[in-house]
């Protein structure tokens, strides 16, 4: 069965998948505008800023779904439906792998194009509008809590994770690291999508997000299997 450190490179390699076949369409129109009007600057620092704010983001959302996954199983534990808790996180992490696939449909939230409404598209065109490279890192955080399937599976992955974990300080530690680990892992495409623009490499999007869909469905009965098991 893997261990805790092996599910650290199966988020990455998830994270990367997703970066190539997801977030190319969701998040590298943002990537884009954010570069317009910079042609003529060092935009690597600025970008690696925004990516950095992204994946503190990610790890914050992380570390609280370990907790929280770490609490619930003390809580199942107390009322006697640990193995259920156990086998339902695994069941519904399989059902977003396969919504990730497109095999399950879940509405727009697998949806590789996503805009910015109210209170957060304020906030960006705030944060865009500031002619400095330290502008990126909240702007990262902020747009780190865009709706977004593949991150919202990963955290359901990460808050059983957590479940494993014998603590809640534990437990937020492994889905910090697990979130931290898929965050990383999506940052190459994303810097690399200029260079990557106009190639036959983009048509392969949809091959490498069935990619991460597996990985992830692969995690999930990983986890039905220990609750089955337990």
């Amino acid at each position: 069965m893997w261990s805790t450190d092996f599910l650290f490179w199966v988020f990455l390699g998830t994270g990367f998948s997703v970066g190539f076949g997801h977030c190319l369409g969701m998040c590298g129109p943002i990537v884009i505008s954010l570069s317009l009007n910079k042609a003529a600057r060092p935009v690597l620092v600025w970008h690696l800023l925004y990516h950095l704010g992204r994946v503190v983001t990610y790890c914050l959302l992380g570390a609280v779904m370990g907790a929280t996954g770490s609490f619930t199983i003390v809580a199942a534990h107390l009322a006697g439906i640990q193995k259920g808790a156990l086998i339902f996180s695994g069941a519904l992490i399989i059902v977003m792998g396969l919504a990730m696939s497109g095999l399950v449909p879940l509405g727009r939230i697998f949806s590789s194009s996503q805009s910015l409404d109210g209170l957060m598209a304020g906030w960006y065109r705030r944060l865009a509008a500031v002619s400095s490279p330290f502008s990126y890192l909240p702007l990262g955080l902020l747009l780190g809590l865009l709706p977004c399937g593949p991150v919202y599976t990963a955290l359901l992955a990460a808050a059983r994770a957590g479940m494993e974990s014998s603590s809640p300080f534990q437990g937020m530690a492994v889905g910090f690291g697990l979130m931290a680990a898929f965050g990383l892992g999506t940052v190459p495409s994303l810097l690399l999508l200029a260079q990557l623009a106009g190639t036959g490499l983009l048509r392969l999007r949809d091959r490498v997000y069935k990619l991460s869909a597996v990985l992830m469905v692969l995690v999930g009965v990983y986890f039905l299997v220990k609750g089955v098991l337990y």
